[in-house]
């Protein structure tokens, strides 16, 4: 057991008590049992419990990211790729990710999430869309071979490129699949890995990766899969003014429409990005229930645009946060992420567009919604104990506690946390990742990118 005892403030996300002071908070198992002022413990648990001095820490529900790509961790910022727009930017990088090996997608994936925990991200998914040819190890078994170790809730889609160039796709031909060895995949992924509970620490999405690069046929047949399992499917969609040309100069269709001829719209549906909707589009999408993940740092990072979030917002549009891939971010910090969403907000649409209440709401019981996840993304008894704890003692928190919460997303240089606690367990302890080497995974994921890029 972890007794929280003390807690300076608490930011349940519980519609029927927001804020807590001075309140303990104790997890049994992988479950918040109970949240009261001074919890006593019988003299025989005493022992078997681990009780952390929380009164200098806010205490809020950790963080769920709903669109990330890992394997982009080791090609961040290079030269070729700072300065282009989003096509151009897949067309140079595409032929560097044809050389993943196994090295590549774990050190990768350890790197990614141990960024996410860190920054009190608990909860992740990833769409790893990238099945080199002649790659023949497990790539999902070797993520959450990974994702174990770091001891983060993860949530991978099955992602799939069928369109290489020779077909008028972007990405070249050696990184593409046939629709059939793509369904196929989806259905061994499903059966192998996938925990339908509500506070599974491993679950299944489907994932093609967009219009421009996956034919109708896995569109189609991968919704269908996708119902007949219970699970959810994502996708990109109205990233950029490029995917909309393309899509109507091959379909003659808007992509959002596009998609409801596919039978990819519902509460099982969650596209990343969504920034070129019109007005009647928005409409659909809160009539669908369809959601939204909205990566604001990597829209800002490739000159993509602003997506229209406060409107979603104000329509009831399901929403949650990414960070996005981290060759498009450069970065997988979850609580940046937070911040750059309401400041970008704020530069569409004034200054009180996005509060940080509203942000942290979209990226914690928001991206729980999006990831079929009931039982996270709020502080409550019976809930998942994923808890991401801020130090406020700290000094860029110093003359910013009037409003505890808002403080880390306001302010800061540093954007740590000082514990993230995942189902019950203890992952980032003072600031410093539990049960391996920060400098090994550092130094194993640089030799993996220098094998991929050869510009070190």
């Amino acid at each position: 057991m972890i007794l929280l005892k003390n807690c300076y403030r608490v930011a349940t996300f519980n519609p029927n008590c927001d804020e807590l002071k001075k309140v303990d908070i104790l997890i049994k198992g992988n479950l918040i049992e109970k949240i009261a002022p001074n919890i006593e413990l019988a003299p025989q648990k005493a022992d078997e419990t681990e009780i952390i001095d929380c009164s200098r820490h806010l205490v809020i529900p950790g963080m769920v990211n709903c669109h990330h790509h890992f394997y982009q961790t080791l090609t961040r910022n290079l030269p070729g790729a700072q300065n282009t727009g989003l096509f151009d930017w897949l067309k140079y990088l595409y032929p560097i990710w044809a050389r993943l090996d196994p090295d590549a997608v774990y050190y990768s994936t350890l790197l990614a999430t141990a960024e996410l925990l860190k920054t009190g991200a608990t909860t992740t998914s990833d769409h790893m869309y990238i099945y080199p040819a002649g790659f023949d190890d497990d790539i999902m078994a070797i993520q959450f071979e990974a994702a174990r170790k770091t001891g983060i809730r993860f949530s991978p889609t099955r992602g799939s490129m069928t369109l290489g160039l020779k077909d008028g796709g972007l990405p070249p031909d050696n990184v593409v699949q046939t629709p059939r060895e793509v369904i196929a995949d989806m259905e061994r992924v499903i059966d192998k890995f996938h925990d339908p509970s509500p506070i599974a620490m491993q679950k299944i999405a489907l994932a093609p990766c967009s219009p421009f690069s996956v034919d109708k046929t896995v569109m189609i047949e991968t919704a269908k899969l996708a119902r007949q399992y219970g699970i959810v499917l994502h996708t990109h969609l109205a990233e950029t003014k490029d995917e909309e040309i393309f899509c109507l100069e091959k379909y003659g269709k808007r992509p959002l429409k596009l998609m409801a001829d596919w039978d990819w719209l519902g509460e099982d549906v969650f596209f990343a990005h969504g920034i070129f909707f019109n007005d009647s589009e928005l409409e659909f999408l809160r009539e669908t229930g369809t959601g939204i993940c909205h990566c604001p740092t990597s829209n800002m990072r490739l000159g993509s645009g602003i997506a229209r979030i406060k409107e979603m917002r104000d329509l009831g549009i399901r929403l949650g946060l990414g960070v996005d891939g981290s060759a498009s971010n450069d970065s997988s910090d979850m609580l940046g992420e937070a911040r750059n969403a309401m400041l970008l907000q704020r530069v569409k649409y004034g200054p009180g567009a996005m509060s940080a209440g509203e942000i942290f709401r979209i990226a914690t019981t928001g991206g729980a919604n999006l990831l079929g996840f009931s039982k996270i993304g709020r502080i409550e008894a019976g809930y998942a104990a994923d808890l991401a704890l801020f130090d406020m003692s700290q000094l860029q928190y110093a003359g910013a506690l009037a409003d505890p919460l808002a403080a880390i997303v306001f302010t800061g240089f540093n954007h740590s946390a000082d514990w993230t606690i995942v189902h019950g367990k203890i992952v980032v302890r003072k600031g410093c990742l539990t049960g391996f080497d920060e400098e090994e995974i550092a130094a194993k994921a640089n030799e993996s990118a220098k094998r991929l890029v050869n510009e070190f």
